[in-house]
């Protein structure tokens, strides 16, 4: 049995340990926002942060986050400034990679309050994008940057 606390809560699930977070996330928790994109951690759809920090879910086996704080999509609050910055901006087009690139966004600007274009780029550049709504993803990682700033 593997205990996890996602997103605040606790749970036990029957896995094998080399299962990857991923797929405990999504099928045995029903916490569908998490994406499965391309299973080898190139895509960045599948990114949560274990223990504050962006990880790609499909590469954590859940043995390994056992005893660690992991929070999905669901679980980044609705008033989060990436997410009104999402919205805001206007990014999304097909979706698929949102729930990726919002956490990994979230993570940066934990990291980085005001972060460069650069800094922007070198970060997002392992999340892909089929829509290529790029532009939109950095206008809106700048305007979350100016809105947590405010508060």
């Amino acid at each position: 049995m593997i205990s996890l606390e996602v997103n605040g809560k606790k749970y036990s699930v029957d896995v094998s340990p080399d299962v990857p977070l991923l797929w405990v996330i999504r099928e045995h928790l029903q916490l569908t926002g998490t994406k499965f994109g391309c299973g080898i951690g190139m895509c960045g759809c599948c990114t949560v942060h274990v223990d504050g920090k962006a990880e790609r879910s499909c590469q954590v086996p859940v043995g390994d986050a056992q005893g660690r704080k992991i929070t999905t999509i669901e679980g980044l609050p609705k008033d989060h400034p990436v997410k009104k910055a999402w919205i805001k901006e206007q990014v999304p087009q097909c979706g698929y990679c949102q729930s990726g690139q919002i956490m990994e966004a979230a993570f940066l600007l934990t990291r980085k309050p005001n972060p460069s274009d650069e800094e922007i780029i070198e970060t997002m550049e392992g999340n892909l994008c089929r829509c290529g709504s790029y532009p939109r993803i950095k206008r809106a990682i700048k305007t979350a940057a100016r809105e947590g700033r405010k508060k």
